[in-house]
């Protein structure tokens, strides 16, 4: 048997929202496996249990730039330890100044960006001398270019959303359907793209739900059928309801106005990062018995 400790069970309840002895009972369940668990806890206790997604925990910003070409852009995630060097004028200028950079010289990935010329130097040392500056730890952690015949479009909300689409057709929309994506954080531009992973993931946590309906097995698999296919049209673009139009998908307004969408880039800062929280009365206590030793 798996230990199941604090730690384990407290991160458990930050990816679900549920009650911590009820976390423990999965993990325990589970023998220690948190993505396990999570699935019992969804069968379980539904949507209360499925809230990871919306969490974010890193600060940062997003930048984006098109080239004046309208054909190659770049979206880039700059992460901070706290919110506050977030709002600092010399960390806003980096960012953007680094999305800039990318959508110009297309480097394969972060250690190519990294060597590039920028400034009075190259990108590492700018970096170092601004976490010299601002005296707090400052990352690159990702970036995707897009360079294509077709249009881009992007949005940043808050500074800690980011969308970049390839799109062709009415200009007007390309900018909405950026501001969409922005604001249902979709998966992936149709069915096609979302993970069969996460598919199975989903057929299991409705497979289990289904079950202790007690009915006939043909009428459970048509029940978990209708369960994913309606998990599809929720996360993926093409098939949800537009935000500026809810009686029709993304797909029918594209269509009627003579327009496609190719794909889309969404950041959201700090997205699958732990942030770490110091606990105070523990730092001190720690202090204290070292005083006394």
């Amino acid at each position: 048997m798996a230990a199941i400790t604090a730690a384990l069970v407290k991160e458990l309840r930050e990816k679900t929202d549920a009650p911590m002895m009820e976390c423990k009972k999965a993990l325990t369940e589970a023998d220690g496996d948190i993505v396990k668990a999570e699935e019992l806890l969804r069968v379980k206790l539904g949507s209360k249990a499925s809230k990871a997604a919306t969490r974010v925990t890193a600060e940062g910003l997003v930048g984006v730039h098109i080239a004046e070409a309208g054909n190659a852009g770049a979206l880039v995630e700059v992460n901070s330890e706290t919110d506050f060097v977030a709002k600092n004028d010399d960390f806003i200028a980096f960012t953007h100044d680094i999305a800039k950079l990318i959508a110009e010289a297309k480097p394969t990935d972060v250690a190519a960006l990294s060597a590039l010329p920028f400034r009075d130097g190259t990108v590492e040392s700018v970096r170092t001398a601004l976490i010299g500056k601002i005296g707090e730890n400052i990352s690159v952690r990702r970036f995707q270019v897009i360079d294509t015949a077709n249009k881009l479009a992007s949005y940043i909300h808050g500074g800690r959303i980011g969308v970049l689409v390839e799109f062709s057709g009415d200009e007007a929309l390309g900018k909405d359907i950026a501001m969409h994506v922005a604001a249902t954080k979709p998966k992936a531009l149709n069915a096609s793209g979302v993970a069969a992973e996460e598919i199975e993931r989903e057929r299991s946590v409705a497979a289990q739900k289904a079950a202790e309906s007690g009915k006939p097995a043909e009428i459970v698999a048509k029940m978990v059928e209708g369960t994913i296919q309606k998990f599809l049209k929720e996360v993926t673009l093409l098939s949800q309801p537009f935000v500026k139009d809810d009686k029709q998908s993304v797909e029918q307004v594209l269509k009627s106005k003579g327009s496609d969408v190719q794909q889309f880039v969404l950041y959201v800062v700090g997205e699958g990062i732990e942030k770490k929280e110091d606990d105070f009365a523990a730092e001190v206590a720690a202090q204290a018995a070292a005083a006394r030793g």
